[in-house]
């Protein structure tokens, strides 16, 4: 059985790195999904695609993988550098601001 670990990307409509310090294992489709003749959905009858596992590390995902005899793929992420700003949205709101409030 194929599974794939991965660390996942944080969203690229926010600047947060929420979701982002987990390593996941997905296991890959065994089998190429059909679509039922009745209602036109698709489906299958494998159930380890729907499986997604949480671990703190890489590490602790290739143990888990090795010790239960998979086959899998490690990607890694592009990592970006924190944009910190010194002067910030936040600090229109410091009650020692240098100026005054001008509106």
């Amino acid at each position: 059985m194929r599974a794939r670990i991965y660390q996942p990307a944080r969203n690229a409509m926010q600047s947060g790195q929420a979701k982002t310090k987990l390593w996941y294992l997905d296991f890959l489709p065994a089998e190429a999904r059909d679509i039922d003749p009745l209602m036109g959905w698709t489906g299958s009858a494998d159930t380890q695609s729907q499986v997604r596992l949480k671990f703190d590390s890489r590490e602790a995902a290739e143990h888990y993988a090795k010790s239960h005899g998979l086959d899998y793929t490690v990607t890694t992420a592009h990592k970006r550098a924190v944009n910190i700003r010194p002067m910030g949205y936040g600090e229109n709101f410091q009650p020692n601001r240098r100026a005054n409030w001008t509106h």
